[in-house]
């Protein structure tokens, strides 16, 4: 069984390209889409445990220039 989240992220103005790009290169990283409403970009991540999630977000994704905050959903279901 592998873990799952979706990111949600808010990008400073004019940063989002670049997160968008820095996101895509990184390992476990699902899929990436641009999003309109109160977050610019939604990451799904698919990782072997919700430890590696936890720490790709703090290690990887918080360093990024441009993300101004995040919300981490986890996926509750077992496939």
């Amino acid at each position: 069984m592998t873990a799952r989240a979706f990111v949600l992220i808010e990008t400073a103005v004019g940063t989002m390209n670049d997160v968008v790009g820095e996101l895509t290169d990184l390992p476990g990283v699902e899929r990436v889409e641009t999003v309109t409403g109160p977050y610019d970009v939604i990451a799904t991540l698919c990782m072997p445990t919700m430890a590696n999630i936890g720490n790709m977000i703090t290690d990887n994704i918080h360093l990024i220039k441009g993300i101004n905050r995040t919300v981490t959903c986890l996926d509750m279901d077992e496939r």
